[in-house]
């Protein structure tokens, strides 16, 4: 996996653990993920990105994600989406805001319909 592909998939799940405040649970899930994909420089690309200004940090990335993941198969699009949704509901919760932003995701990524199919399952 190249480099920008690891920022991005960092990138998309840091943007939504921060959608209320990057909590304990969540820094190690993204510390473990970084391990896997000995990707920490890419992780901490990522964080930065996202605090670089935090209210523009979804609109930001959205661009950003969009030019590397529609270049991806659909199935690739929609398993790191299912991962990140797997994830938040590890750590007993998942909010609107995160729902919402993951739902926009798959919609920008033209893969709405099959996400929601493999949720629904």
């Amino acid at each position: 996996m190249d480099t920008t592909t690891k920022k991005a998939l960092l990138l998309l799940k840091s943007l939504i653990f921060h959608y209320h405040g990057l909590d304990d649970e969540e820094r190690e899930m993204l510390e473990e993920t970084a391990s896997k994909m000995q990707a920490h420089e890419e992780m901490e690309w990522a964080n930065q990105f996202i605090a670089e200004d935090y209210l523009s940090a979804f609109e930001r990335s959205r661009e950003f994600l969009s030019k590397i993941f529609t270049k991806m198969t659909e199935p690739d699009r929609i398993k790191y989406l299912m991962e990140v949704w797997e994830e938040t509901h590890k750590k007993g919760y998942v909010t609107e805001m995160e729902t919402t932003a993951i739902l926009t995701l798959s919609k920008d990524w033209h893969v709405e319909k099959k996400f929601l199919e493999e949720v629904k399952d």
